[in-house]
């Protein structure tokens, strides 16, 4: 079955509608090919209401097309306007549009009136709207003597402008003499009717140039009001100004400037009227007086206001709503309030309404004998009247048409006939306006046509809608069908969508629909068909997108952006930052898949986006870039609540530069003490700016700020004003208190001193004292001055004393100061330790033992034991050698210790002595001791030599450390095979006052290794390794010399090589002459055929291995 387009429009989504809309004709808009006839159509004409520049030529716009081409006329207030007698007046060729030459001469007042162009052939005539021709107006302002104004402080004010009245109205604005725009805000603002008012007036209002300004813009002039000079005084100034200045002053009541509730200076009175015509802007105001400034808040009583269509102006004193309708008619209430009350008004709202189309008359194409309407519907408030003309001619005074009649907005057609061709006008008209529209009926019988390149190429991005055109004309209306391919069937409406204009669309494109469509129209006068083509293509898009960054300022950072897109289209990347483009700026390097800021600066913040555009689609990716830093310097540091021992410090803190400040670090400097030295102080949370500093005594205080972030920390502030604190004695007294004797007789007294600082005042001392810890003695105690350190003289050696350190300044006394325990000087030792014992451990390893010293004679703090031991004489060679002296100390009051790293085989003699500060006291006496014999170490040397064919000799040097008596030496070998593979393990036990052995009954030429050690009777010591290989008997090394390097047998080899050579010629041959040798010859020679290749086979191998055995022979 088969799909037509019928006239009736078919319901479409709500989504698809204006994508339609844009893309296709309606039926309504059904254009009449110009090469048929058809009546005129308007297609350009001058606004309505046509305001002129009088110093330029007036032009007033009337375009029409038609068949034939149309004849154009004018009426001016309704009569007729001929052109041909006013020499100013010309009309454009092929045109009804008038140029009127006023420049050269005459004025533009004398052509103001009402024009109406009419375009007319011989298949009717349509008429333009009524064209008023106004010329624009900048009158300048009347001439007025303007009296200063002098008001007192805080009351209410306006100053009024009152521009003259021009065409179009003025755009009014208040500035001063240097043309900069006077600052307004809740308190001064410019009402709509371009007043200036003050809801209250203060001192910083006084000045000699308010002045209004008028901008026509139709003219481009300004026009300028005379200055108004405003002085705002106090009550007393005020008094003063009447007495002297009442007869030459404007003068505004002497009321009190105390605080009073809201009044409003307009509108007037509880309640207002306004009406607004439907479509334009509403525009509401109230503006209110009162001490202090009132806020203006807006309500619609029983209703909300439009969300989408309200906006506040001039700090929400003004209500605008955009686009008004009947619907936004009601009560509207403004509700102007301070501290001491508030006050409402009322504006009552009616929306009008100037006619408005519901359903504009058509176009309509009709063929002899169909009928057809021409509907004519509109509304307003109040409603419109509707009326019809034909060809210009109010329709009830035109020609009568027996194919048409009316009934009210709709004129109905019958059976028409080419006469009932006509231009038809609908007017709508109420007090507020008109509308005008022509349509025309034109009765032509015409097959149908294609209007629609042929051929054309859609080429759309999969997944998306496409549209492909198929525009047409005819009449009767023709019917339209799709067919895909060359002998595809029509296309079915389930998975197409069918357009009243021909289009056909393709709701979701896929691969599949790649290829040729066909449309068709057909009506009873004939067919007509076009052919387009689609080619479906890949959409772009974005495989790897930007993302959200955050850079410190000064760094790098790369935005990516890879795209993937139909092979066959082109692809452009560009970049955008905030929906603009990129900062002409050498920083920015876009290269092929991504953008590079370098030095990042703070304004490069913002939103960054990639944008892949084609020939047929586009995609976008965005990302944010933040650009954070180190705060910048909080600033104007304040010190208040001043105390002796606190201050207040607050602050304003700068930029966070994108990243929030998480503390503050409060620094002070003491200028008195440590000029130019910052010491920390305290920290507090980000989010505060004020901190309450504890101060110390006679300080002269500066403070700074520093702000920190994630990213880091700031610079610091700029330095806070100098505080300095009164004095005080001290609160601390020196630390590290030390009593530690130089000498023998004396006891230095040593402290850490305060500083600058923690001194609390001038004049800082220290107070030492001292006595013995085991007497009955008083403190003795001298003031010295700000030193560290004290030596006190005479003290018996090593006593203990109980010492203390206080501070003191010219206020006082620190506070009781700690005692500490010291002891006067040390001497050395006198007692050595007595009964020192050696315990032997192993050869290696000794412990000794001695008896603890009595306390009083180490005369010092015990710092431990010294054992001093060395190595006396060999035992194996019984000689004395060089003595070197060895030192362990043991801390403390141990009395037993290990010696370590001894040598076996060996006499040692020790002593042991004490040790305190001073030094040692003198050695026990020398005890003496053996080590046991230990394994030797290994032999120091191990060589073969005289290698012959089945001996080896062996030769070696003693080991350097034997630890006791040799008693023989153990020799191992085994033979080494080519592979590396050991043979049987041979042992072998040598005297040990051997230093060579001879191994006989070897293999020849074989390889040996060797393992090699000496032994005591403790056992045997670490060995050594050597590998020799015994040598090759001489007959048979002279029998193996490389053949290879022979002359006889290179010479063999040749002549082998030139016999293959030959016979392989021969073979050749032979073979070439087989197939002419007789038969005869062939069966005498070979009687049986069967046994021939045997033989044949045979012949060959036995040469092969004739040849073979010359070979082996040979080698």
């Amino acid at each position: 079955m088969q799909l037509k387009i019928m006239p009736k429009k078919k319901r479409l989504s709500a989504g698809r509608v204006p994508l339609i809309l844009f893309l296709c004709q309606t039926i309504s808009a059904l254009e009449v090919p110009l090469d048929l006839v058809q009546p005129p159509t308007i297609t350009h004409q001058s606004p309505k209401d046509y305001i002129i520049d009088p110093r330029e030529n007036i032009v007033i716009q009337c375009e029409a097309k038609g068949k034939p081409p149309p004849s154009f006329s004018w009426t001016r207030n309704g009569t007729h306007f001929d052109i041909d007698k006013d020499p100013l007046v010309t009309m454009k060729p092929d045109s009804g549009t008038l140029i009127i030459n006023i420049m050269s001469e005459g004025k533009a007042e004398t052509y103001e009136g009402v024009y109406q162009c009419t375009a007319r052939n011989e298949r009717g005539a349509a008429i333009s709207n009524n064209i008023v021709i106004r010329p624009s107006r900048s009158p300048l302002w009347t001439k007025e003597k303007l009296e200063p104004i002098t008001l007192q402080n805080g009351q209410p004010l306006v100053l009024p402008c009152r521009p003259p009245i021009g065409l179009p109205p003025a755009i009014i604005f208040w500035m001063d003499n240097s043309f900069q725009r006077l600052p307004q805000s809740e308190r001064v603002s410019q009402g709509l009717n371009g007043d200036l008012y003050f809801s209250n007036v203060l001192p910083e209002d006084t000045r000699e140039d308010y002045i209004c300004y008028a901008r026509f813009n139709h003219t481009q002039t300004i026009q300028q009001k005379q200055p108004i000079s405003l002085k705002v005084i106090s009550v007393d100034e005020l008094n003063d100004t009447i007495a002297a200045n009442l007869s030459d002053t404007e003068f505004y009541g002497a009321k009190s400037s105390r605080e009073r509730p809201p009044t409003f200076l307009t509108p007037e009175g509880n309640a207002s009227h306004k009406e607004e015509l439907r479509g334009n802007v509403l525009s509401l105001e109230c503006i209110a007086e009162g001490l202090p400034t009132p806020l203006i808040y807006w309500i619609k009583e029983d209703g909300t206001l439009p969300t989408n269509r309200t906006v506040y102006r001039n700090f929400q004193k003004t209500l605008q709503i955009i686009q008004v309708s009947e619907a936004d008619s009601g009560n509207y209430q403004c509700i102007a309030k301070n501290a001491l009350g508030a006050i409402h008004h009322t504006i009552s709202v009616t929306v009008k309404a100037a006619p408005y189309w519901i359903m504009a008359p058509q176009n309509l194409v009709l063929s002899p004998g169909e009928d057809g309407t021409l509907i004519c519907r509109a509304n307003g408030n109040p409603k419109p009247r509707i009326s019809w003309l034909t060809n210009g001619v109010p329709i009830e005074i035109a020609p009568d048409d027996p194919s048409r009649r009316i009934d009210g907005d709709t004129i109905i057609f019958s059976n028409v006939q080419e006469r009932s061709s006509a231009v038809y006008q609908c007017n709508a008209s109420n007090e507020y306006g008109y509308l005008l529209a022509n349509a025309f009926v034109n009765v032509l019988a015409e097959p149908p046509r294609i209007l629609t390149s042929a051929n054309t190429l859609y080429q759309v991005i999969a997944n998306r809608p496409a549209f492909l055109d198929c525009a047409f004309f005819g009449s009767p209306l023709p019917t339209i069908e799709w067919f895909k391919g060359a002998k595809g069937s029509a296309l079915h409406e389930d998975i197409y969508v069918f357009h009243e204009n021909g289009t056909l669309e393709i709701p979701v494109a896929q691969k599949d629909n790649t290829g040729t469509y066909t449309c068709v129209a057909r009506n009873k006068l004939g067919t007509a068909k076009n052919e387009v083509h689609v080619e479906v293509k890949d959409p772009t898009r974005i495989i790897e997108q930007p993302e959200y960054a955050v850079v410190q300022r000064g760094s790098t950072v790369s935005f990516e952006c890879r795209v993937k897109h139909d092979h066959t289209l082109i692809a452009t990347v560009t970049w955008l930052k905030d929906n603009g483009e990129l900062p002409n700026d050498e920083r920015f390097t876009v290269a092929k898949d991504h953008l590079v800021v370098t030095d990042v600066r703070d304004d490069d913040g913002g939103t960054y986006t990639c944008v892949a555009n084609t020939t047929l689609d586009d995609v976008s990716a965005s990302a944010v870039l933040s650009v954070v830093d180190v705060p910048n310097p909080p600033f104007d540091l304040e010190l208040t609540s001043q105390l002796d021992t606190s201050v207040q410090l607050s602050w304003t803190p700068g930029d966070d530069n994108n990243s929030p400040i998480t503390k503050f670090i409060i620094e002070y400097e003491d200028a008195m003490h440590e000029a130019g030295l910052w010491h920390h102080q305290a920290e507090v949370s980000g989010t505060q700016t004020t901190a309450q500093l504890k101060l110390s005594p006679y300080v002269n205080y500066s403070f700074r700020v520093m702000a920190e972030n994630s990213i880091g920390r700031s610079l610091p502030s700029e330095a806070s004003e100098q505080y300095q604190t009164k004095a005080a004695e001290p609160d601390k007294n020196p630390t590290a208190v030390e009593g530690l004797g130089s000498e023998p007789d004396n006891l230095v007294i040593t402290w850490k001193p305060l500083n600058g600082f923690e001194s609390n005042g001038p004049g800082l001392q220290y107070k030492v004292s001292w006595r013995q810890k085991d007497g009955d003695d008083e403190w003795t105690s001298v003031v010295v001055a700000n030193v560290s350190k004290y030596i006190v003289s005479g003290t018996p050696t090593f006593v203990p004393y109980l010492i203390k350190v206080q501070a003191l300044n010219v206020v006082g006394f620190a506070p009781e100061p700690a005692v500490v325990m010291g002891h006067s000087g040390e001497d050395l030792p006198m007692v050595a330790p007595g009964n020192v014992r050696v315990n032997v451990v192993n050869s290696t390893l000794a412990e000794v033992h001695w008896d603890p010293v009595p306390l009083k004679s180490i005369r010092g703090h015990l710092q431990g034991y010294r054992i001093y031991y060395w190595k006396a004489q060999s035992s194996s060679q019984r000689n004395r050698r060089h003595i070197e002296k060895k030192i362990l100390t043991f801390q403390g009051s141990k009395t037993h210790g290990m010696l370590p790293g001894l040598e076996p085989f060996s006499h040692y003699t020790l002593n042991v002595r004490v040790v305190n500060g001073k030094g040692e006291g003198p050695a026990s006496p020398d005890r003496a001791f053996s080590t046991p014999e230990g394994v030797p170490s290994a032999p120091s040397s191990l060589k073969i030599v005289n290698p012959t064919l089945d001996s080896l000799t062996l030769e070696w040097d003693p080991p350097s450390h034997p630890n006791g008596l040799l008693t023989e030496y153990t020799l191992k070998y085994q033979p080494i095979n080519s592979t590396h593979e050991l043979g049987p393990l041979i042992d072998l036990k040598i005297p040990a006052n051997k230093t060579r052995w001879t191994l006989k009954n070897l293999n020849f030429s074989t390889r040996y290794k060797f393992y090699f050690y000496a032994q005591t009777s403790v056992g045997p010591g670490s060995q050594i390794t050597e590998e020799a290989v015994t040598t090759v008997d001489e007959a048979m090394a002279s029998r193996q010399v490389d053949i290879a390097t022979q002359g006889w047998f290179i010479g063999l080899m040749c002549a082998v090589a030139l016999l293959i050579l030959i016979l392989l010629i021969v073979c050749f041959i032979r073979r070439n002459k087989g197939g002419k040798y007789p038969v005869k010859e062939k069966e005498d020679a070979h009687a049986d055929p069967e046994i021939q290749p045997m033989k044949e086979d045979d012949g060959t191998f036995g040469e092969y291995r004739l040849f073979s055995f010359v070979s082996s022979a040979s080698f």
